[in-house]
């Protein structure tokens, strides 16, 4: 791993799905949903994961905490459930854990999903849902269970007599609640957040990303951040990583993304947030064409149809995914020579 701190590298992360033609349901073409990923998430840190819808985040998100089956790569994640006697902490290889081993990194590794209504078992009550996996994994029973159950729903700003309930009696605020309640139950190291405020008001979008910094700072969590908005993404996140038709074409400090963007896309992206100044004048960078069917990626960049500053060589060579210094990390052929102009969000 690149330094002591780091808790988890993705090294060429792939995950592809088949696609089934004629009555023998043959293999005809793989959907490249993640490509050779790679990245890595600093202990204690929010690393955003930001693109267009289908550019594979969800699914990276998901084939990270292996309840995607990764078609190649490592995912090596430094557990300290796992550490043996002496030791402070065991890298695991999650791609290749067993079953039982994967049984154990559940209580490293929890989700919070997007929907925060087909997300909870309707038919349990919320003790029961946020109890679930204290249960599963033998960690408390009976009254123990239930204490735990109030202190964590007291910590996301919930009251005891709640576990009672329904989620069909919760608003959609309350019920991401709940969802994020169940993911604190094993105290888990990393939490890979699904664009967990998508679904919610403005207004309760900031309360519950206020929650999770609050709960951050109070359990020592690290965060996957999967969003596609974002100021919300720099709001919450101290490195943002951006997607592109299952690649990582940006990734760097936040600050340093938004002020000294390197990528084309990412340039295209940030121009497409509103800016809440009727006086200032955003220039939209318009992407002609569609995205590029995963299933039959363009040669070379697989950005180059759509980029404004495109040159033979990116349609011809698949660029490197480089370190320009500073830990800002590019697939650009020329994003050296480019100068993008950053765009203001606020």
């Amino acid at each position: 791993m690149p330094s002591d701190n780091i808790l988890l590298e993705v090294k060429h992360l792939k995950k592809f799905f088949p696609v089934r033609k004629g009555v023998l349901r043959r293999v005809v073409a793989q959907v490249k949903a993640v490509d050779d990923v790679d990245m890595y998430i600093k202990e204690g840190e929010t690393l955003g994961l930001v693109g267009e819808s289908g550019c594979g985040k969800t699914t990276a998100g998901r084939t990270i905490l292996r309840l995607i089956e990764p078609t190649g790569g490592e995912i090596l994640f430094r557990s300290k459930k796992l550490a043996a006697a002496g030791e402070e902490y065991r890298i695991v290889n999650i791609a290749t854990a067993s079953r039982r081993a994967l049984k154990a990194l559940r209580r490293d590794m929890q989700i919070i999903f997007q929907d925060p209504y087909s997300s909870l078992n309707p038919r349990m009550t919320v003790g029961s849902i946020v109890g679930e996996p204290l249960l599963v994994h033998g960690i408390s029973r009976g009254s123990e269970r239930e204490d735990r159950v109030r202190e964590l729903l007291g910590a996301v700003g919930l009251k005891p007599d709640h576990m009672k309930r329904y989620p069909h009696e919760f608003s959609g605020g309350q019920r991401q609640r709940i969802g994020i309640a169940r993911a604190l139950a094993l105290d888990p190291q990393l939490i890979v957040a699904d664009e967990p405020v998508s679904a919610l008001d403005v207004s309760i979008q900031a309360q519950v990303l206020n929650l999770l910094e609050d709960l951050q700072g109070e359990f020592g969590l690290t965060y996957l951040f999967i969003a596609h908005d974002l100021s919300v993404v720099r709001h919450i996140s101290d490195r943002v990583a951006v997607m592109y038709l299952g690649k990582i074409v940006e990734l760097v400090e936040t600050e340093q993304l938004f002020t000294n963007p390197r990528h084309p896309y990412t340039e295209a992206l940030m121009s497409a947030v509103p800016v809440p100044d009727p006086d200032y004048k955003v220039e939209r960078i318009l992407l002609e064409g569609d995205v590029p069917s995963p299933v039959n990626p363009p040669s070379g960049c697989y950005f180059h149809p759509r980029c404004r500053y495109a040159k033979e060589i990116c349609s011809q060579e698949l660029p490197l995914y480089r370190d320009l210094g500073g830990e800002h990390f590019v697939t650009c052929h020329f994003a050296d020579a480019l100068r993008l102009q950053p765009v203001r969000t606020g």
